[in-house]
């Protein structure tokens, strides 16, 4: 009962309760800055808890991690510009809200949706982190690599089109991917001998010029035009909206946690692999999916938040980071004497439950924070058109040489956003781009060590995909996805099902 009294020591102490709500509103404003990653955050904010208690130090950085997840949902859904990558997919189906006027209905669903999807992951922490973590532990590389390659098959979800433009789109992110220096052979790949382009494209770089410059330059065809006037009559969704949305809310979910259980994927995966799930169960959604679907921002929001949860359950139990603000708060657990892993639990049982007390606390302040200053917040897409892209472009530049303190980045961020302004002038979906750059050091490095540890023997490597029933079920489900995005799977449904149709009509 002791230890269980360490769930409410947050609650107990008005100290530590104003450092997680603190932690929480700083953690939604840095979320919503395109650059500035909850990662830099945590990792600045560490060098000035060094002589801090444990527990003040700990609220701090939980509460910047668990807003900061939330907090790049609002200008994708305002400005189409994502905060943070796994607010990527909440910005195809959040933004077209916005331009509709539904701008307040689409943040108060979000912000709901987010605080969900927090509280079966931290439940899950709760409940059952020693068998998740055991299962997490026996991907091996082979398994990583499967799992990229079905994170890739998630073009013909956000193609919203052409499927052939989307695969274009989704190699050229996985190309821009590999750019600079192999990890493993530190040989150059795509530099064209150019020093610039050794150290790599930054992923932050590409996706404000992707989404926020070429918005901008979209915006300036329409700068004369009226702008769209917000409808904020209700902000918190009824009950019957949460109602409906709940069963696909518990299945992204528990895709959240499964993901950010993984060492090395995240929120971001997790997220576009629920907008992906999102569009092939939902049947008949009232609008459709890249158009303010609300199943669209009800997925990528419930999983993102629900991987918080899952990065902590390796973290807390076998001192292996789910994601890189976990890494850094095992950082900080070292520096305050303290050893996650396994023994953690035996030790220091009390710190395990202080920590899912200080999330489940910092997920209700996200609820609180998050249902108000909309109406502020939405002032911004009604702001005249002439005011509007000058800002996005400043955010963009900010945030882009935020990422490293670099013009480089600047450069890269005002190229990629030329190319994307044409890339949808002419059609070509942007959210492959960005899926690709994410998962091309994923497939890339676990392939290498699939094969390598085979002997680079492809055979050998099948044999050990068909003879591992994890890798076994990951491979069956890639070639269904496959299957499923050709003209093939199409013909076999009317064969089937087409048939049954007939005799009705």
């Amino acid at each position: 009962m002791e230890t269980l009294a360490a769930l409410f020591t947050v609650v107990t102490q008005p100290e530590l309760l104003a450092m997680v709500a603190i932690g929480t509103f700083l953690g939604i404003y840095v979320g919503a800055i395109p650059g500035l990653s909850v990662t830099m955050a945590v990792s600045i904010l560490i060098s000035f808890t060094f002589s801090w208690d444990v527990y003040p130090a700990i609220s701090l950085m939980i509460g910047i991690y668990m807003g900061g997840v939330y907090g790049g949902a609002r200008t994708a859904i305002l400005l189409n510009i994502p905060g943070a990558p796994c607010a990527i997919a909440t910005a195809m189906d959040g933004y077209p809200m916005a331009q509709r006027g539904e701008a307040g209905q689409a943040i108060g669903v979000t912000t709901t949706m987010s605080f969900f999807g927090g509280l079966v992951g931290i439940a899950v922490l709760a409940a059952a982190a020693p068998l998740v973590s055991d299962f997490a532990l026996r991907f091996q590389p082979r398994d990583y690599m499967l799992l990229a390659v079905l994170g890739i098959l998630l073009v013909g979800s956000l193609s919203q089109g052409s499927l052939v433009k989307g695969i274009f789109a989704g190699a050229l992110g996985i190309a821009i991917g590999a750019v600079g220096r192999d990890p493993l052979t530190f040989t150059e790949r795509f530099t064209f001998d150019f020093q610039i382009m050794e150290g790599g494209i930054s992923f932050i770089a590409v996706m404000i010029g992707m989404f926020g410059v070429s918005e901008a330059l979209l915006q300036l065809r329409h700068v004369g035009q009226p702008t769209v006037r917000q409808k904020i009559t209700r902000i918190v969704p009824s009950l019957s909206t949460v109602r409906k949305h709940l069963p696909l809310s518990l299945q992204t979910s528990t895709i959240g946690v499964v993901i950010g259980a993984l060492p090395g994927t995240g929120g971001d995966i997790a997220a576009l692999m629920a907008y992906d799930h999102a569009k092939r169960v939902t049947k008949n959604p009232e609008r459709p999916f890249g158009q303010g679907a609300m199943e669209g921002l009800v997925a990528p929001e419930t999983a993102n938040n629900a991987a918080v949860g899952g990065a902590f359950i390796p973290m807390m139990t076998l001192g292996i980071p789910g994601d890189a603000v976990t890494a850094i708060m095992i950082g900080a657990l070292f520096i305050h004497g303290l050893n996650p892993g396994p023994m953690l639990m035996v030790d220091q049982p009390d710190m395990f439950w202080f920590i899912v007390g200080a999330l489940v606390t910092a997920n209700f302040f996200m609820l609180l924070f998050g249902l108000t200053g909309i109406r502020l917040f939405t002032k911004i897409v009604e702001m005249p058109r002439a005011v509007l892209i000058p800002l996005i472009m400043l955010l963009s530049i900010v945030g882009a040489y935020a990422v490293n303190n670099s013009l480089t980045d600047v450069y890269w961020m005002l190229g990629f956003g030329v190319f994307g302004y044409f890339m949808r002038h002419y059609g070509y979906p942007l959210g492959p781009v960005i899926l690709g750059v994410i998962l091309s050091r994923l497939l890339d490095d676990n392939w290498r060590r699939a094969i390598i540890s085979e002997r680079e023997d492809f055979w050998r490597f099948m044999g050990g995909v068909v003879s591992s029933p994890l890798s076994l079920t990951l491979f069956i489900g890639v070639i269904l996805i496959f299957v499923s995005q050709t003209p093939l799977w199409t013909w076999g449904k009317a064969r089937l099902f087409g048939r049954n149709k007939e005799p009705q009509q």
